[in-house]
């Protein structure tokens, strides 16, 4: 969502709307904590918000009370932020619930992964679970998520040589093929990946135990059925997985 989006609805609404709103989405979408007047002046000029010329952005936030905070300046000009309550305002302006917030949360998590990895296949199945994550379709989120990290996993294994890997995996399952490539792991269950993981240090025992814990809920997600993790599931998975695999 653009901030040209996010504002035309508000085309109607008091000025502190549109003002409250670029503040909401600089924060939630371009991690700017706080803005100075004349920066939310350029954000309304850019947005095309109706009669932004004519908004009297310092008054505006003067008086807007607890709905925003003034902590601190950017050289000579102060810096406005939203308040929680602030926060709370924008969000019961354009209905979002509560839990919009994590999913928010969340995307933006992993776009920071995103443009730190460097394997296109990681990347792709990463900028995948974003999308879903972004429309609701947190079953596919959790499935996309976890296929990004197993192949993180893969790849760090395969720096270890083909024959320590192959032993690795066949510690734990005998009928495991050797592994020449990692199109090869196709062909081996992700627990067992895990397992070896561990054996090879790529992974600690309460880290693998929390990517088991992670692999159940991938596979409740994946296989048909009628469970649907809730976003605090999934947000704590993608805590999780980020925090293990992706730091």
């Amino acid at each position: 969502m653009t901030l040209v989006e996010l504002i035309a609805p508000l085309a109607k609404n008091p000025h502190q709307d549109r003002v409250l709103a670029v503040l909401y989405y600089c924060e939630r979408y371009e991690k700017k904590t706080a803005l100075t007047v004349d920066e939310v002046r350029q954000e309304l000029k850019n947005a095309r918000a109706k009669g932004w010329a004519k908004v009297n952005v310092a008054d505006v936030l003067s008086k807007s009370g607890p709905l925003v905070d003034t902590g601190g300046k950017q050289g000579k000009k102060r810096i406005w932020n939203l308040t929680d309550s602030g926060r709370q305002h924008v969000r019961i302006l354009f209905g979002l619930p509560k839990a919009e917030v994590e999913r928010e949360h969340d995307v933006g998590t992993l776009e920071d992964v995103v443009a730190k990895v460097q394997n296109a296949d990681v990347r792709d199945y990463l900028a995948e679970a974003i999308k879903c994550l972004q429309v609701g379709s947190l079953r596919a989120c959790t499935v996309f998520v976890w296929v990004a990290a197993i192949r993180t996993i893969e790849l760090s294994m395969m720096s270890k040589g083909s024959g320590t890997v192959t032993a690795a995996l066949q510690k734990h399952d005998p009928k495991a093929r050797v592994i020449n490539s990692l199109d090869d792991f196709a062909h081996v269950k992700d627990a067992t990946i895990l397992l070896a993981a561990k054996d090879l240090g790529i992974l600690d025992k309460n880290e693998k135990d929390t990517l088991t814990e992670g692999l159940n809920l991938r596979n409740r997600c994946g296989h048909p059925g009628k469970y649907c993790p809730g976003v605090k599931k999934v947000s704590a998975f993608v805590e999780d997985i980020t925090s293990i695999v992706f730091a």
